[in-house]
Formats: C-alpha cells, sequence, structure tokens
C-alpha cells in the first residue's frame, strides 16, 4: 500500500515580537554575542532541551532544599543554565538563518509550560513557599501565557514581557532570592516566609497584568471588528 504523502505546510506569517524588558537590551547583545561563539554541532534543538532539563531541576532543587538549604545554590545555577538555553535557542536559529517558526514556537512555550508546573512544584514542597502561593503564582504564569498565546494568534504580536518584566528578570529575583533565603528564611520578626511575601507581591502584580493586557486586547478588537 502506498504511504500518504505528507500534507504540505499552510502559509504561516510569524508574530511580531514585543520585548521590552529592563533587561532586553543587553540581553540581546550577549545572547547574539554566544550565537555566534556557538560550536556547529550544537544547534537549537539541544539548547532547548538543555533549558527545559534545567528547569525541571530547578524544581527538584527547591524540593530537595526542604532537607538542606544549600540546595538553593545549586537552583541558582540551574536557573542559569535555563536562560541560557531558553533564551539563546531562538536567537541561534536567527543567527544561523535555520528558522522554523511553528515547530519553535509550540516546542518552546510547551517546555516552558511544563517546566513552570515543576519549578512552582519544588517551591510548593521546599517549606519556603506556602502551596497556596507557589499554586497561584502557577496560575497566574499559566494564564498570563494563554493571554499571550491568544494574542499571538488574534493579533499577529507575541509579547515577551510586560510593563518591563519578563522571564530573565523573574530568573534574577529568584536568584537574588535564594541567596537572601540562605540567611533570611523568615523576615518581619519571625512572623512570614520570605517567599511567601515576594509570592504573595508577584500574584498581585501579575494579576494586575493579566487584567490590564487582557482588557486592552479586548477593546482594540472590538474596535478592528466591528459590526457593520
Amino acid at each position: 500500500m502506498a504511504s500518504k504523502s505528507l500534507r504540505p505546510p499552510r502559509s504561516f506569517q510569524p508574530a511580531t515580537r514585543i520585548q521590552e524588558s529592563a533587561a532586553a537590551s543587553a540581553e540581546r547583545r550577549i545572547l547574539l554575542w554566544l550565537a555566534s561563539r556557538m560550536p556547529s554541532r550544537v544547534n537549537s534543538d539541544h539548547l532547548t532541551a538543555l533549558g527545559f532539563v534545567a528547569q525541571i531541576l530547578t524544581g527538584v532543587t527547591y524540593a530537595l532544599a526542604r532537607f538542606d538549604r544549600r540546595w538553593l545554590l545549586l537552583a541558582i545555577a540551574f536557573l542559569g543554565l535555563n536562560w541560557f538555553g531558553d533564551s539563546l535557542d531562538g536567537t541561534l536559529a536567527r543567527f544561523r538563518n535555520q528558522q522554523r517558526p511553528r515547530y519553535g514556537f509550540y516546542v518552546d512555550h510547551i517546555l516552558d509550560s511544563i517546566g513552570s508546573v515543576a519549578l512552582m512544584g519544588g517551591l510548593a514542597i521546599s517549606g519556603y513557599m506556602s502551596p497556596a502561593i507557589a499554586i497561584g503564582l502557577l496560575v497566574l504564569f499559566l494564564l498570563l501565557s494563554i493571554q499571550s498565546y491568544l494574542a499571538t494568534y488574534a493579533l499577529g504580536e507575541f509579547r515577551m514581557s510586560f510593563w518591563n518584566f519578563g522571564p530573565t528578570e523573574l530568573r534574577i529575583l529568584l536568584a537574588v532570592g535564594n541567596l537572601a533565603l540562605l540567611r533570611f528564611p523568615i523576615v518581619l520578626h519571625g512572623r512570614y516566609r520570605l517567599f511567601d511575601i515576594g509570592g504573595a507581591v508577584g500574584i498581585i502584580g501579575m494579576s494586575t497584568m493579566f487584567l490590564f493586557f487582557t482588557g486592552k486586547n479586548i477593546a482594540r478588537l472590538y474596535r478592528e471588528e466591528p459590526i457593520v
């Protein structure tokens, strides 16, 4: 029996990337410098896999920090590896003109979602953050991601940051928080966990971002598609 031919790929128009985070300019220069020096045997898939595994291991080290606080230092190293792989994979593809927009978009963001579940799950187990706070942060991260992916389809714009804050800034905050946890796991006269306070602030900020950009996009789409 003759095998069925593969369906030709439909036309695809990559969305406009919106990256306005505080570290974006410096980060872009660093990533281009790294991409220009990356060995030819290393490709974007290798970097995507590295970033994903590093994010999973960050969650694992947070969970292990429940038994020994020194695991928090290794979590910082894995956060750095996650940044390296997750941020450089697309830059390398564009630098080498080897882009696969549909494949790259789908794989990168489904792995980000899985990795985020692992990371926040590790924090929930760690004892340094209330499970309720960790779950709240995860839900809001996924809601912001969904909002961004829907806007990519409906508006042709893929927003990678919100109000000068993006994944790189989040990794920096987590790394600084890890160092602070080594000395100040409990703050405000021994009443509250440091990461619970940070997580509560994050929930408020992410909720505000979600409501603002969702409302903004709904209003824009309403204006752009009037009923004639």
